[in-house]
């Protein structure tokens, strides 16, 4: 028994329509004509061009402004003002000994200063360093930063290491 390579005659489809660009378009019922509004009165829509009548809303060049409440005063301008904001403060990264701890054996280091911490990815170059006494430290280590705790500075002393700010 022969297989069959072609389809019947009968079963051909003569035209196929192959995808182009020029002939996209849109699924059935998925766009709609906008509504026209202002072009006289046999559109239905003339007249106010459903505007209503009078006031602000039915002027041209009407933009609400965010917050604004038809005259009565806004919220923002009734709820008090929190807090304070230090434009002085300065931020730091804050960073624990067991952290020095794991960068030093890490890479083999005694002197950790803020180039090895941005090379073990931990801070940035923008960065000011504040040394924390989170974790133990068990290496004598020579640390220089921008800042650190009371508790650093002594554990790190404590193991006759130095600390030297930067």
């Amino acid at each position: 028994m022969q297989k069959r390579t072609h389809l019947p005659t009968h079963l051909k489809i003569k035209n196929i329509n192959k995808m182009n660009l020029n002939n996209l378009k849109p699924a059935e019922g998925s766009t709609k004509k906008t509504k026209r509004i202002g072009r006289g009165q046999g559109s239905g829509r003339g007249g106010t061009s459903t505007r209503g009548h009078k006031g602000q809303k039915s002027r041209s060049g009407y933009s609400r402004k965010i917050g604004f409440e038809g005259g009565q005063m806004p919220l923002q301008r009734v709820v008090p003002k929190m807090g304070f904001k230090n434009i002085n403060r300065v931020e730091y990264k804050a960073i624990n000994l067991d952290v020095l701890e794991a960068v030093a054996e890490k890479n083999n280091l005694s002197v950790i200063d803020k180039e090895s911490l941005i090379q073990a990815g931990i801070a940035s170059k923008n960065d000011k360093i504040k040394i924390l006494g989170g974790g133990t430290l068990t290496k004598k280590l020579e640390v220089r930063a921008d800042a650190f705790s009371k508790s650093a500075k002594e554990a790190i002393e404590k193991l006759e290491g130095t600390t030297e700010i930067l």
